[in-house]
């Protein structure tokens, strides 16, 4: 039996902000406070409770004057965040001169679910760490190449067989962003059919990396976290490009179609 589209988590009115998660985002550089932006907000829009963003002060201040709904924190209270973080996602704008924020990060996550996109895959494919089954990979073929020893082309030739072997390599469950990525936890496997040209901007990942870790900070499994993230990530490209063409889609304009995304896919058959 093939593998089917999850559904949208269940919203409690009975709630509050923690019952949807609270996520630390470990995120964005000096020169890239962009990513840490996107990857935060993007999580908020997708229904997590409370993103909390750990970075430099630089960074801080960028994203304080952009969403007012991000909390902030400095690193130095690394320890205390991820004790009281539900989910953890790094790597969006981190850069590898960061090695020892995100080899303190894995080691104190434990069993804690986590998303690790970009720079955070860049540091992990130069150093041998023990991932869980609930950490979700989300790398592009030059990040895979990178994951794997192996060339960019070997990449591209073998999709599904470049993702397995990250899937099984590192003990998680891998999202190979493509024009039709491929999400596997090295046995079960989704092809993403949702997405276009539109999509091929700087920022566009680390919006999907906050898409993913907001499911995921709402109780969901990571597979299906992950499918539905790509799933909902690729509609949200689609409905921005009817309306603005695939030219003209900034990844921050991904951020308002989130919604139209969930309500397109609560309204489908």
């Amino acid at each position: 039996m093939g593998y089917s589209l999850p559904e949208l988590p269940k919203r409690d009115q009975n709630s509050n902000k923690g019952s949807f998660g609270k996520i630390l985002n470990i995120a964005g550089s000096d020169y890239m406070p962009g990513a840490a932006y996107l990857s935060s907000v993007s999580a908020l829009k997708v229904g997590a409770g409370y993103v909390e963003l750990a970075s430099s002060e630089k960074v801080l201040n960028i994203v304080a004057t952009l969403a007012p709904e991000v909390v902030l924190a400095p690193l130095n209270r690394l320890e205390d965040l991820i004790n009281q973080a539900t989910v953890v996602s790094t790597g969006c704008g981190l850069s590898t001169t960061n090695t020892e924020i995100f080899e303190q990060t894995i080691n104190l996550i434990g069993n804690k679910p986590t998303v690790i996109d970009a720079d955070g895959l860049n540091i992990l494919a130069k150093s041998q760490y023990k991932l869980t089954k609930n950490t979700i990979l989300t790398p592009h073929p030059k990040e895979a190449s990178r994951l794997l020893n192996c060339s960019l082309e070997d990449v591209l030739n073998n999709l599904k067989e470049s993702a397995k072997n990250i899937a099984q390599k590192y003990n998680s469950i891998t999202v190979l962003k493509t024009h039709n990525t491929i999400v596997t936890d090295g046995e079960v496997f989704y092809e993403n059919h949702t997405g276009c040209s539109a999509l091929a901007k700087a920022g566009s990942g680390d919006v999907l990396c906050g898409m993913i870790t907001g499911l995921l900070a709402q109780n969901m499994e990571p597979f299906d976290a992950a499918v539905l993230g790509v799933y909902l990530h690729g509609l949200a490209g689609d409905i921005a490009a009817k309306d603005l063409s695939e030219y003209g889609v900034l990844a921050s304009d991904l951020l308002r179609y989130i919604p139209i995304a969930i309500k397109t896919y609560t309204c489908s058959p």
